[in-house]
């Protein structure tokens, strides 16, 4: 089995590498988030009397 250069080594790190971030920007930033539609609040706005 032939040996490869340390230098192949790295820029194959490299390469391999940048590829992955490239995939991982691509995919973060390609999906568009949908906000959701404004509705009233459902939690009551009645102030809570404490016994103490």
């Amino acid at each position: 089995m032939p040996q490869m250069a340390p230098i192949n080594w790295l820029t194959l790190f490299i390469a391999f590498s940048l590829i992955l971030l490239i995939f991982n920007f691509m995919n973060y930033y390609s999906f568009l988030p949908t906000a959701p539609e404004t509705q009233e609040k459902s939690i009551s706005q009645t102030p809570l009397n404490w016994k103490w």
